[in-house]
């Protein structure tokens, strides 16, 4: 309990932290400093990434510890190159009075970020950063904020989340947690545990101990709670986990299930697939009641269903078809529809949280493809293959996604399973580096 206390505490110190845009400047900024993060190829772009300038000697190790973390975080999204700082020019003091705009360009800087940690008669300290456009010498953006020391890391997740979207004009998605299967053992006797950690592998917490199988978590939309699938006497049990205080509860026993239910995006139901007389349906369970309502009716598997973003349509596979494809349907089980009709096996179907896409995996002659497609069938994209890859999930702005892959060791005797992601471009793929292997991600939606 003590893990789930101390993230707690973490976070409800954060959550009153002071927010303050700094204005001065903010408003007269006229440039168009932009990353068009929707084109194929993107040329990442150069930006400054100053140590914040801290008062004292723990307020400078912050200061350098947040500049790493958003500096990781912006060079992680294959979007942003940051500059070297041992070829910075101006002296972080005299930066804060104002940038000497020439020392900038002449590292061929298009963005500088800077900024100061202070400590507060509470105890708390103040975290300022400023974002400026090198060239045109403007001040783009800049918030504040008033933390426990403790926080630190966080603030550097908000703060990257910032400069990604002042920059993209798209919203950013550091400051989020995936949950994750962490396995360990030989092929033949996996020990799979619950995990979760910060979006770029930090903080990593156990939340079982590996006694019981688990498979396929699921975040809330509040990121407070998951649903994942154990086992209990050989049956598949159901469990609702609060990440909270670390509370634990049986949602059901559902024979026949393959896959942990999906919450609605409003979070008072989840979406499930389980056997009833030899035959796999959709069901929908109501969290305040209890009661499920079957949606499909068919004599082919209906399984893994997902919601759409409004929650008004559901995402599923079928072989109803004669084989494995995708279909779409309302969120009473009215007027389903197939949208993939390509060969091969489609399958772990995810909507995006923007809406326009449905991520899937795709079997085809042997190999592993991760892929979106649109709701209506149309735009087919393949962006990764590999031995395996599988589980996609996508992260809170609909911009990238994570999944994991493993490879098979050279006798054939063992796989390796690590996390990746990659952007909806396929082109910026990154191992998501955990303790041991790892499968099955869910991404949160960002951290309120």
């Amino acid at each position: 309990m003590s893990a789930f206390m101390t993230r707690c505490d973490r976070l409800a110190r954060l959550a009153v932290l002071a927010l303050a845009v700094l204005v001065a400047g903010a408003a007269a900024a006229r440039a168009e400093l932009r990353v068009d993060i929707t084109r194929g190829t993107v040329q990442p772009m150069p930006i400054a990434i100053t140590d914040l300038l801290g008062q004292g000697q723990s307020e400078g190790q912050i200061g350098r510890d947040i500049s790493a973390v958003v500096s990781a975080d912006l060079e992680r999204s294959g979007l942003f190159k940051p500059i070297d700082k041992r070829a910075f020019i101006q002296d972080l003091v005299s930066l804060q009075q104002q940038p000497r705009f020439a020392d900038w360009q002449v590292l061929r800087a298009q963005a500088l970020v800077s900024g100061t940690v202070e400590p507060q008669p509470d105890g708390l300290v103040r975290v300022a950063f400023r974002l400026w456009d090198v060239a045109a010498q403007q001040h783009l953006t800049g918030f504040a904020y008033r933390i426990e020391p403790k926080a630190w890391r966080r603030v550097a997740h908000k703060i990257a989340d910032q400069i990604y979207e002042r920059i993209t004009g798209e919203k950013g998605y550091f400051d989020s947690r995936v949950v994750y299967i962490a396995e360990s053992g030989p092929a033949n006797q996996r020990v799979k545990r619950l995990a979760v950690m910060d979006q770029d592998g930090e903080n990593n917490q156990f939340l079982t101990d590996g006694r019981s199988l688990v498979l396929t978590p699921r975040y809330s939309p509040t990121t407070e709670e998951i649903t994942y699938l154990s086992f209990f006497n050989n049956r598949p049990r159901v469990y609702l986990f609060n990440l909270e205080t670390g509370r634990q509860e049986v949602l059901g026993d559902f024979p026949g299930m393959t896959f942990a239910p999906r919450f609605s995006p409003d979070g008072n139901r989840v979406l499930m697939s389980m056997a009833a007389n030899g035959n796999t349906e959709i069901y929908a369970m109501d969290l305040r009641t209890r009661r499920t309502q079957q949606l499909t009716n068919h004599p082919a598997i209906d399984t893994a269903p997902s919601f759409s973003d409004d929650g008004s349509r559901i995402v599923f596979e079928s072989d109803r078809g004669g084989t494995q494809q995708l279909y779409v349907m309302g969120a009473d089980g009215s007027d389903v529809k197939r949208i993939t009709f390509g060969q091969g096996r489609y399958a772990n179907p995810v909507w995006s949280p923007r809406g326009d896409l449905i991520a899937f995996t795709r079997l085809y002659q042997g190999r592993f493809y991760i892929g979106v497609i649109r709701p209506d069938g149309t735009g087919e994209r393949l962006i990764t293959e590999a031995y395996h890859v599988e589980g996609p999930t996508w992260a809170p702005n609909g911009r990238v996604l994570m999944y994991f892959k493993e490879t098979p060791s050279s006798d054939g005797r063992s796989r390796r399973a690590r996390l990746y992601s990659i952007d909806l471009t396929g082109q910026n793929e990154r191992e998501v580096v955990t303790p041991m292997d790892a499968s099955d991600p869910a991404w949160s939606p960002l951290i309120p």
